[in-house]
């Protein structure tokens, strides 16, 4: 169901306030500024209710992206973005910009981006269309990362039939500043100017905000094509450059990234302060007889936007120059509460500034809750091959495919990017990151799944003996048009409050992407509200579990199949899990940092028998109870543990589960066992590669 960009509503309130028909680059300003994508129409409520204040929040959200202290001599700037219906019309352009386009945001706070993520969403991968998605997206992420030397560090994927016509490509960028040192995207006085620096405008990527704010059809390809922009990760390279060289001169008074409305929506967001005036003759175009609506408009990639004193525009000309970027004197900053637009010295668009940039309408929908849970139907046939189906299943199986097309070792920070959490080298401090969410359990509760994402994040840097200090997140959902829709962003985003408060987290920043679903082709998103997690401790070396060490299990396993993956293999139903425990996870964290010889990995998807797979592919072990559960539950707040003997256990809510070593898997319960040779769970661990790579190798 495709919203209208500007209701009957909307124009009535327009000419009314305007007291006159608006001109048509007015319309196109209020068509994308009023966008879901920019102005967050259904959730600014909402994202009102979440912390976001802390001791370590220098600014919080409402910028480009956010700025948390790291120690005292070293601040991060992070953000999160979804590019989502780009990447279905063209994959690998859509995620590439993606990329491109969080990056700038971590720039235009005057920090080097330093690190990646990417959390993504697509339909099943037996189908050669989600294959192909999957494929272009990586290609795009792995490609434009890889060029601009930012390593992407961490990832999760997620496969499920509503992503089909749909997928959703959410990124995470973090960037480096002093903390005394970062620039803001709001304008400091009258009388600046306005600098464009960077490639120059086409017709690229119009309308981009307002076609990410409806959903995709399945004949969408051709038409939306020239929504989608184009990157060019050389010109941003350059960009980030001149940007920081540009910064350092202590001269930019403010910055923005030209990203969703191009230079109407940051040239407006920046000078909502005060007002602004635009000379659209002046940026630097690629293509000829532009249209102001195109100009002011187009999406085109690698521009930024500075606030500085007239006399300092030279000097920022220079330092473009000196990268073989272009540059335009655009616009000025005026006292006058305005956004006017100039085009060979006529006036094409003249509007309060507020009214514009802060006061789109807010739209309110009927709530509807639902239940999805279905009975528990224990599935059919042998352990084991129900063990290597979970095994086999994208979420499980190991991702090398996509991971050796990104370089993790750029800039030579990265310490590991394993299962859990990745870690960078910050200050003789670890940075751990990590990032996703499970939709399956979120829909079957919205509230407890939100929480057990925030949740389940915290404990995958556990794993790494850090504790988290903020968080960013992308709310994706389907259209809240539909009641079940709007209740479920509404229990997501107290789950994603409440979970925060419980760890004592703010979240600092984020993004919100609606209208994910497709009409023609059947499909609608599970509710997906993707986090993304910093955490901070003292490094460590990564261990190995090795041959006689003991293995134990932290947390308790409930009867809770629902959502699973062995779930989604059998459809065998179940309960969804409850809330996990923040203090396990903190305690676990205490340990893990303090013992040199104790690893750590948090059971999420396929439960044990994934952790085990592994972890521990050889060993003995011991279960209790029915096997099923044991092995496939995904009941959060529980870890495998692995270390040489009981005393670094000691004090931990654990018991002891086996023992490392020995020619196989061998799982023990009370009625039945479970053994898996080498070879079998190799197999089935490199079946995504398989899928993503046919034929021999």
């Amino acid at each position: 169901m495709s919203p209208i960009m500007l209701s009957a509503q909307d124009m009535e309130l327009i000419r009314n306030t305007l007291r006159r028909e608006p001109t048509d680059v007015e319309i196109a300003c209020f068509e994308n500024l009023w966008s879901e994508h920019c102005s967050y129409r259904s959730t600014r409520g909402f994202l009102k209710t979440l912390p976001t204040t802390g001791p370590d929040v220098l600014l919080g959200p409402g910028d480009d992206a956010a700025i948390v202290r790291f120690t005292d001599d070293l601040a991060l700037a992070i953000g999160m973005e979804s590019h989502n219906h780009p990447s279905y019309v063209d994959p690998h352009d859509g995620a590439a910009t993606g990329v491109g386009g969080i990056v700038r945001d971590v720039l235009s706070m005057g920090a080097r981006p330093i690190a990646l993520m990417d959390p993504l969403y697509f339909g099943p991968l037996d189908r050669e269309k989600n294959r192909y998605l999957c494929e272009h997206v990586v290609g795009g992420i792995g490609g434009y990362g890889n060029c601009i030397g930012v390593p992407v560090v961490r990832g999760d994927l997620c496969v499920d039939e509503g992503y089909s016509g749909n997928p959703l490509v959410n990124v995470v960028c973090v960037g480096i500043v002093r903390p005394d040192r970062f620039i803001t995207a709001r304008v400091k006085r009258p009388g600046s100017r306005l600098v464009l620096v960077g490639s120059s405008t086409g017709r690229d990527g119009l309308g981009g905000a307002s076609f990410a704010s409806r959903d995709l059809a399945e004949d969408s390809e051709a038409a939306d094509r020239p929504s989608v922009q184009i990157g060019d990760p050389y010109t941003e390279k350059l960009l980030i450059e001149a940007i920081l060289g540009m910064a350092e001169t202590g001269r930019v008074l403010s910055c923005r990234d030209l990203g969703a409305a191009g230079l109407a929506g940051a040239s407006s967001e920046m000078c909502s302060t005060f007002g602004g005036v635009l000379w659209a003759d002046r940026v630097h175009q690629r293509e000829t007889r532009m249209h102001p609506v195109e100009i002011m408009l187009a999406e085109s990639q690698e521009r930024m936007l500075l606030e500085v004193d007239p006399a300092d525009v030279p000097l920022m000309g220079r330092i473009a120059e000196r990268y073989d970027l272009k540059w335009s004197e655009v616009g000025e900053v005026i006292e006058e509460p305005r956004y006017r637009v100039t085009f060979h010295g006529k006036v094409v668009c003249d509007l309060p500034i507020g009214f514009l940039a802060g006061e789109a309408p807010a739209c309110t929908w009927t709530r509807e809750p639902y239940s999805a849970e279905k009975p528990f139907a224990r599935p059919a046939g042998r352990l084991k091959d129900l063990a290597l189906k979970v095994l086999s299943h994208p979420e499980v199986a190991r991702k090398h495919w996509m991971y050796e097309q990104y370089d993790h070792d750029v800039q030579l920070r990265t310490v590991s990017h394993g299962k859990d959490a990745a870690v960078i080298r910050l200050e003789g401090l670890a940075l751990s990151l990590s990032c996703g969410c499970n939709p399956r359990h979120i829909h079957l509760d919205p509230y407890a799944g939100t929480a057990n994402a925030v949740l389940e994040n915290a404990a995958n840097l556990a794993c790494a003996g850090t504790v988290p200090f903020c968080i960013v997140n992308c709310l994706n959902f389907a259209s809240p048009v539909h009641p079940a829709v709007s209740w479920e962003l509404a229990e997501c985003v107290r789950g994603l409050g409440d979970g925060a408060r419980e760890l004592g987290v703010p979240v600092v920043g984020g993004n919100v992407s609606l209208y994910n679903e497709s009409d023609e082709m059947g499909t609608r998103i599970k509710p997906t509200p993707s986090i993304g997690m910093l955490g901070r401790g003292r490094l460590r070396e990564r261990v190995i579990p090795e041959d006689g060490w003991i293995l134990a299990l932290a947390g308790e396993t409930g009867q809770h199949l629902g959502g699973s993956v062995l779930d989604a293999v059998t459809g065998c139903g179940g309960a969804a899990p409850p809330k996990a425990d923040a203090a396990l996870i903190s305690a676990v964290a205490a340990r893990v940092a303090s013992c040199q010889d104790m690893a750590a990995t948090d059971l999420s998807q396929g439960g044990l028998l994934a952790a085990l797979a592994g972890a521990a592919p050889q060993a003995q072990v011991r279960l209790e109870g029915d096997l099923l559960h044991a092995l496939f539950g995904e009941t959060y707040g529980r870890f495998l543990l692995a270390c040489p003997d009981r005393a670094a256990l000691a004090g931990l809510p654990c018991r002891v589960i086996g023992t490392v070593g020995g020619d196989v898997l061998e799982v023990r319960g009370a009625q039945e066992s479970l053994v898996l040779d080498t070879t079998e769970i190799h197999g089935a661990l490199e079946s995504f590669t398989r899928l993503m790579r046919p034929g021999p190798g």
